[in-house]
């Protein structure tokens, strides 16, 4: 409590530019949502990409099993751990929390709005939005958050405008290697790709602030408490 406080997750550099993205994507989201509600086949957008991903060869048809693995439950467990243990090691459990939270969120909300749109695939199986892109978005989003952050904390490095567009850029790689692989694999339409894309984008910025949010009003109380008690005082000094 005496210490300086935890950086914060979603830093001001970063809160409108992404702000502003999270709430198209949302709006994405849910459009798509209800254009595909109830369908169980492919729309005309994704015929045509379709038609530019198949015919995959068999050596990048491995890569793309090996990055649909990746975002099977042992798969994201080897990325997101270290991820975590890392944020531990240097003294971030805020980051730590922020990592698991953005990421599980992202993941939770696909399933539940599989069963809200219903869109299927393969005989039934819920495809909209996908959940692995979101997977792989979410965590690229996490990890660059956390590493503009740590960059020009010292108030020296790029602005506002450019750590925004390297964080999404770094969701744009990740949700479209991702992506190539569902649709490669014909595990999901390129607008179920999408969907699990833009997804990422509006959860994991909303966590970010929700985390901060939270760990401040933690911060508030515990203080507040040790002035009731007297071992603070509210001048700021403490009780002798």
């Amino acid at each position: 409590m005496t210490g300086r406080p935890a950086p914060v997750v979603l830093p001001p550099s970063l809160r409108v530019g992404l702000g502003l993205v999270a709430a198209f994507a949302a709006l994405v989201v849910v459009v798509l949502g209800i254009r595909y509600a109830g369908e169980g086949g492919p729309g005309t957008v994704d015929v045509r990409i379709r038609a530019l991903v198949e015919g995959t060869g068999p050596s990048w048809r491995y890569v793309a099993l090996a990055m649909d693995a990746l975002g099977e439950p042992v798969g994201a467990a080897t990325l997101v751990v270290p991820a975590v243990t890392s944020c531990l090691l240097f003294g971030r459990p805020r980051a730590a929390v922020f990592v698991v939270a953005g990421v599980g969120i992202s993941v939770g909300s696909t399933e539940v709005l599989k069963h809200v749109v219903g869109r299927t695939i393969h005989g039934g199986h819920l495809s909209y939005p996908s959940g692995h892109t979101a997977f792989a978005t979410a965590l690229a989003l996490v990890v660059a958050m956390l590493a503009n952050r740590r960059r020009g904390r010292d108030g020296v490095g790029l602005g506002g405008t450019a750590r925004t567009v390297l964080v999404l850029a770094a969701a744009l790689v990740a949700g479209a290697v991702m992506g190539w692989a569902q649709v490669a694999l014909s595990a999901h339409y390129p607008t179920d790709v999408l969907g699990g894309w833009c997804t990422a984008l509006a959860v994991v910025p909303a966590t970010a602030w929700l985390v901060d949010r939270m760990a401040g009003v933690g911060r508030r109380e515990c203080r507040r408490g040790q002035v009731r008690s007297g071992e603070v005082r509210p001048g700021g000094g403490t009780r002798v």
